[in-house]
């Protein structure tokens, strides 16, 4: 259980500087390699399901997307930390009982 909480722990920090990074697009084009064609697609899906995309911010390439297109969109702190914490704790507890790894 250790292991699944380091790997959550460290994978929403990550998630946290994205979502603290309200910089131009050009910037995460450039660095993050998140293109503006993935911002829409993000927020395309926030203005559709809401807040709760965030439970799938660990999707790969699209996951990053997401959580800067949370903090640009203001989303409330408390609310994004919770969603994504649970959707990268559920992430990493299904990779652990898939791995075999025993949870105690």
């Amino acid at each position: 259980m250790a292991v699944v909480m380091v790997a959550s722990i460290g994978n929403f920090f990550g998630a946290c500087t994205s979502y603290y990074l309200d910089l131009g697009a050009g910037y995460m084009e450039k660095y993050l390699r998140i293109n503006q064609s993935e911002l829409e697609k993000a927020e395309k899906y926030f203005s559709k399901y809401g807040s709760y995309v965030l439970l799938f911010t660990w999707v790969p390439l699209i996951g990053d997307a997401i959580t800067v297109t949370g903090g640009l969109l203001r989303l409330k702190f408390t609310i994004f930390a919770f969603l994504v914490f649970v959707g990268k704790f559920l992430r990493y507890l299904a990779v652990a009982y898939l791995a075999g790894i025993v949870l105690l």
